[in-house]
């Protein structure tokens, strides 16, 4: 073989090497990257694993206490009949009137596990009845408090306050038929 060929050969050996190794690099680099990115992921889950499990002192009065106080699951119109029957029988037990008809608002269901069922009801009495009857009403171990409270006073009788409240009540729904 001439030192021409011999030449000739070097130069695309050398050449074949450096294109490997091009070739090589960029595969490194594109694998350090997804490296990096997982190693980033996997820091970024064990904070949170760590900040979860300090805070979870803080959560567990919390978790402790809606496992003693959750209701059943149940269906929109029976929460709805049970707290019209509640709110009613409140009312008349402080000493208010019922004024006009009740009206249900729509019920939202837009919470993953907890929907709330809704009811506007006017009632006229006295400042202390009305009160007693808000606290009544108010419970949060049963999900159920008034959202929206109006007071006015009676145009017919200065001792007597209208109230119209929204009363909420959040209960979890069963789970849809399959």
């Amino acid at each position: 073989m001439s030192s021409r060929e011999k030449n000739l050969l070097s130069l695309l050996l050398l050449a074949g090497f450096l294109m490997i190794n091009f070739f090589l690099f960029a595969q490194f680099k594109e694998k350090k990257a997804i490296f990096e990115t997982n190693l980033e992921t996997a820091k970024t889950k064990l904070q949170l694993a760590i900040n979860t499990q300090t805070n979870s002192d803080q959560f567990s009065k919390q978790m402790d206490w809606l496992a003693q106080n959750e209701p059943a699951a149940t269906d929109d119109q029976t929460v709805k009949g049970k707290l019209q029957s509640y709110i009613d029988e409140q009312a008349r037990t402080a000493g208010l009137t019922i004024k006009g008809k009740q009206r249900f608002l729509p019920t939202d269901t837009r919470g993953t596990y907890y929907h709330r069922t809704q009811i506007e009801i006017g009632v006229t009495g006295s400042e202390q009845d009305l009160y007693k009857w808000l606290h009544t009403i108010n419970e949060p171990s049963a999900f159920r408090t008034a959202t929206q409270i109006l007071l006015k006073p009676n145009n017919l009788d200065d001792k007597l306050i209208d109230c119209t409240a929204v009363i909420s009540q959040w209960f979890p729904a069963e789970a849809p038929d399959s």
